[in-house]
């Protein structure tokens, strides 16, 4: 975006950069001693560092500080988060012996409506800080996130690195994660964590206008050396296709918010020789599971509650049967939600050591398409085709017509058009494009069809 007025045109109040921001660093990190004011300051004030757009912290106490470094305790948390639900505005009327069967679902659009009835009445909202959804299916939440909850999140992300096989310590100076997004304007700060002996973090944008030019990314990457990755796919494609694996050697990568293909799982294994782990989850819910590989993902021990859900029936499915990801979620005090239906699909299957893993997940929507003989074909069909045949993300629509226009990024242009061709027998557009950020800035994975279900 070379173009000034352009750039000028685009620009957003809200990713000015962040000085008016009253809190001192005593108050952002009341426990942060000599050593980490010096590592935060350091990364601030980088020859080589981005621009910077805003200021946080954790805001953890000598005491908070040791409770986050352990996850909550699972013992009876459903009966006790039950509970804490009965004492919001939206849930006051229901009986106090309530079980989870008794409640009924909610949506993304009962939270946009009115946030304030799902927070407990007796919440402590000293504890709150503000998170943001991507707003990738509607308009963007405001999250009354925990301090607590958010600080734990990072010791989540520690031990899913231990159980892949990767040590992630405090040793050193060097970055402990990175955040990465790839999009023309974002929050990106620098931190530090109080519960990991004041090591520094950051939430970077990759995109060339964060950055005074390519070679300042690339050094102050390599300096940086964090030892997580973080970010959606089309932002860790970015670190291959502009040779940053070059400079950079992680621990563990995480890849959430959108879905991850196994080609791209391969090409990041493959160039950073570590674990790469894909998450699934929401804002509103936090980490719901995650897997190493391409088969199910692995339900988390941790205060969640997985359901697939009928939308049409309005009941809960058995295992094995497709429908709606619907969770009950319990590690956020400060938004106890109860059978939150997230607009995912997938179904439930035991895996081998008997945990339960979802299968077959796809995001936002089962869409269906229309073949020329009239049968409706689950996108997850596709899926699994795509990802066979090498393709990194796509996007795949069908028109009333029955005409379906197909954007691949990578993959067997050639065995991909006969596999569309076999399960869908009808005219196909078929394009590639070289690299993920060009389906745009939204979910790398995309299925849209005007044909009636």
């Amino acid at each position: 975006m070379s173009d000034p007025d352009l750039r000028g045109a685009l620009a957003l109040a809200e990713y000015a950069p962040g000085e008016a921001a009253v809190l001192s660093d005593a108050e952002r990190w009341p426990t942060i001693d000599a050593a980490g004011t010096a590592r935060l300051t350091r990364w601030r004030e980088h020859p080589d560092a981005p621009h910077w757009t805003h200021a946080t912290g954790d805001r953890l106490t000598a005491e908070q500080v040791q409770r986050v470094r352990h996850p909550l305790s699972t013992d009876g948390w459903l009966v006790d988060h039950l509970a804490a639900a009965r004492r919001t505005l939206r849930y006051r009327g229901m009986p106090t012996d309530a079980a989870l069967d008794d409640f009924p679902t909610i949506s993304r659009s009962d939270l946009v409506d009115d946030l304030a009835a799902f927070v407990p009445l007796d919440a402590d909202l000293s504890r709150m800080l503000h998170g943001t959804s991507s707003g990738s299916t509607g308009a963007a939440l405001l999250i009354p996130d925990d301090v607590e909850e958010v600080a734990r999140g990072f010791h989540l992300l520690v031990a899913l690195a231990a159980s892949a096989g990767a040590t992630v310590t405090a040793d050193g100076e060097r970055v402990a994660v990175a955040n990465l997004v790839f999009q023309r304007q974002a929050f990106t700060y620098v931190s530090t964590i109080s519960s990991f002996a004041h090591r520094a973090m950051a939430r970077l944008n990759l995109h060339p206008t964060a950055w005074s030019g390519l070679d300042a990314r690339a050094r102050f990457l390599a300096e940086a050396d964090p030892q997580i990755l973080s970010g959606h796919p089309t932002s860790l494609a970015e670190l291959l296709d502009a040779g940053l694996d070059a400079v950079l050697h992680p621990a563990v990568i995480f890849s959430g918010a959108m879905a991850l293909s196994a080609a791209l799982r391969a090409r990041l294994h493959a160039a950073f020789e570590c674990p790469v782990v894909d998450v699934y989850g929401l804002h509103e819910t936090r980490p719901i599971a995650a897997r190493t590989d391409d088969g199910p993902f692995r339900v988390l021990d941790r205060r969640v509650h997985v359901e697939v859900w009928d939308p049409r029936r309005e009941v809960a499915l058995p295992l094995g049967e497709m429908g709606e990801i619907v969770v009950t979620a319990g590690e956020n005090p400060l938004l106890p939600l109860v059978r939150y239906r997230t607009g995912d699909y997938g179904r439930l299957v035991h895996l081998d050591d008997g945990v339960l893993g979802i299968a077959d997940l796809e995001g936002r929507q089962n869409t269906r398409f229309r073949a020329g003989d009239g049968t409706l074909v689950p996108c997850v069909e596709l899926t699994q085709h795509l990802q066979a045949h090498g393709a990194q993300g796509w996007s795949i629509e069908q028109a009333a017509s029955g005409r379906v226009h197909a954007v691949i990024v990578g993959g067997d242009k050639p065995a991909i058009r006969v596999a569309l061709d076999a399960l869908l027998g009808v005219e196909i557009e078929l394009r590639q494009v070289d690299r993920l950020i060009d389906l745009g800035e939204g979910k790398p994975r995309r299925y849209r069809s005007a044909v009636p279900d």
